[in-house]
Parts: C-alpha cells; structure tokens; sequence
C-alpha cells in the first residue's frame, strides 16, 4: 500500500471519529461536505415538567437544523457542581456550542468564561449568568412576569396579608419574579407583606416543609393569611400540598409559576387562582437555534424574551393556553 493512499486513510479515520470536536463549526469537513454540528443542551435539572418541554424544543429545533442535540444535566436543581460539572465535560469534548440555563447567577461564570476561551460559544437560557460571556440570553421577562402575579393577588385579595415563599438564593430567574412580585405587591398599600424571607428549595418536598412552617407561623388557618405566591414549579406544588393538609386550598388565594398536571387540575378546582406560564419549549427551540446561527456566522440578538401567559380558570380551556399546558411532547421525546 502506497504512502499516499496511507494518508489518505488516516485522514479519513480522523474524520469519522465519534469525537464531538469533529462537528464543532459549520465549515466544511471532507470536501464539500459540510461539518454536522452538535450543541449540548444543560438544564438546571431534568426532573421537573418544564425541563421536558425544553427538551423538546431543543429536539425540534435540532431536527429542523439537521443537527445533533445532546441534552445532560444534574438531576436535582440544588447539585451545582454536577451543573459545572457537565459544562467542563462538554467543553473538553470540543461540542459545536452548549446552551445552559445556570443554577447559579454567579457560580457557572468561571465554567462559561473557560468554554468562550477554548472557542465553544454559549447561550444562556431561562436564568441569567453574570459576566456576559455568552452570545445570547433566551429566556422570560421574569420581573415582568412576577409582577403580572402580584398584580392579579392584589385584585383577589383587595386587603390583607401576602406570603411570598421564595425558591433558593443564587437563581436569577426565581429572584427576578420574586422582585416583579414584590414590586406589585408594594405599589398596593392595602397589602400587608407577611413573609418574604422563606426560601422553599429545589424539590417539592422542601418547598412543603417550608410552606407547612411558614403558614404555621402567621396563624393562616385563623386568617392570618389571604394571598400566597410561589415562583417556580416546585415551590408551587410543595405550597398546595401545605395548604390542602392546612385545608386552606380553594380558601387562600394562590398564585403559582410554571404548569404541570397537577397544578393545572388545581387550577381547574379552584385550589390555585391562577399560574404564570412561561414557554419552555418555545424556550429551548429558540435557545437552540440561536446557537446555530451563531456558529453559521448569522447576527443574533443579545436578549430574545419568550414571553409568558397567565392561566386561570377563565381562559384554561383556550386553544392557546391548551397548546400552553399540554404541549406535545411525545412527538419529540418519544411515549
């Protein structure tokens, strides 16, 4: 065998590596061929229902783009290191780009600024990251959307206490709803602000003891309390199941955040006023392909808002807020 054709061979070898640094750009690999990209897609965590609807997103927006997705996180939203974990994998790996929604605002900076320095760029998605070293951030108006919620208790309520259980400290998406929150709730003097130190933490389980504690600790099941609010999905459900053991679900008012069956039901019988929605899969499509254009060379915005909707009783059963809380996952995901 000639030399030539030794070369030729080895060349070829390399080429066809399961090496995720072999797809890293959107140039051309092989002659006219061009490089198939791959994007890592990191969540907070994998467990909960709005992960899943990122998930899918991710996926449709990988197939539209003749992409490949590979979607790895920490099981737990509290694991950070396993978060920076990942990151660092992945960056190592050489991937075409990595889309990450930070369980820290500042703990994944040194991670994002080390993928930007080996060239593998990064959206953030869903919480924001401090340090700017990522091409885009996808995600909601989480003041805006906090304050929609607090807006909405105010008119329920009219006078009275308000609790906010807040999620966990570090989460930029949960503590700009919680600002947005407290911002509607100040700009009504007839409220009263009850509590708004507790954190209910990452599982529902947390959140229930937490939520249990604190409306043991302002009396609620004699008055002490009219309005609640929560600001994510697991802070959200821990408080309804506190409030049916208390059996004050359907009697305080409550506002939640993110849609899963089982809040949903709640909403339908009236033991949950009302859920801020936001569009995870809307949130992982757009994440996606905004790391894509990046690498093909296209301008992208710097701040692209996914928007969010308010569910109640009222307008559940709309085609648009349906599509909202039962998007089709299995044609993604799979049964």
């Amino acid at each position: 065998m000639s030399r030539c054709l030794l070369a030729v061979l080895s060349l070829a070898c390399v080429c066809m590596a399961p090496s995720l640094g072999c797809k890293k750009d959107g140039g051309s690999a092989g002659g006219d061929r061009p490089a198939r990209i791959t994007i890592a897609v990191v969540p907070k965590g994998t467990t909960h229902e709005f992960w899943k609807s990122v998930h899918a997103g991710a996926v449709k927006a990988a197939r539209e783009l003749d992409i490949d997705v590979v979607w790895k996180g920490p099981l737990r939203e509290d694991d950070l290191k396993e978060q920076i974990d990942v990151v660092q994998s992945f960056v190592a790996q050489g991937v075409g780009g990595i889309v990450l929604a930070p369980l820290s605002d500042k703990g994944l900076v040194g991670s994002v600024k080390a993928a930007t320095d080996a060239h593998v760029p990064v959206v953030v998605f869903d919480s924001d990251l401090q340090g700017g070293n990522y091409v885009s951030f996808v995600a909601t108006d989480n003041e805006a959307a906090g304050k929609s919620a607090g807006d909405a208790l105010a008119a329920k309520v009219g006078k009275g206490n308000v609790v906010l259980l807040r999620y966990q400290e570090g989460s930029a998406s949960t503590a700009n709803r919680e600002k947005g929150f407290l911002g509607a709730v100040a700009a009504h003097p007839e409220l009263k602000l009850a509590s708004a130190s507790q954190y209910g933490g990452a599982t529902t389980e947390s959140a229930e003891k937490a939520s249990e504690s604190l409306l043991a600790s302002l009396g609620a099941d004699s008055g002490g309390v009219q309005g609640v609010f929560a600001p994510n999905e697991s802070t959200t459900f821990g408080m309804l199941l506190a409030l049916r053991k208390s059996g004050l679900a359907g009697k305080t008012h409550f506002y939640g955040f993110d849609a899963s069956d089982k809040l949903v039901s709640a909403v339908r019988t009236g033991e949950i006023d009302g859920l801020v929605v936001q569009r995870p899969m809307e949130m992982g499509y757009l994440a996606v392909k905004t790391i894509v254009a990046h690498i093909r060379g296209q301008s992208v915005e710097k701040r692209i808002d996914t928007g969010s909707t308010l569910v109640t009783k009222q307008n559940l059963d709309t085609p648009e807020v349906q599509a909202l809380v039962k998007p089709d996952l299995a044609a993604y995901l799979g049964p």
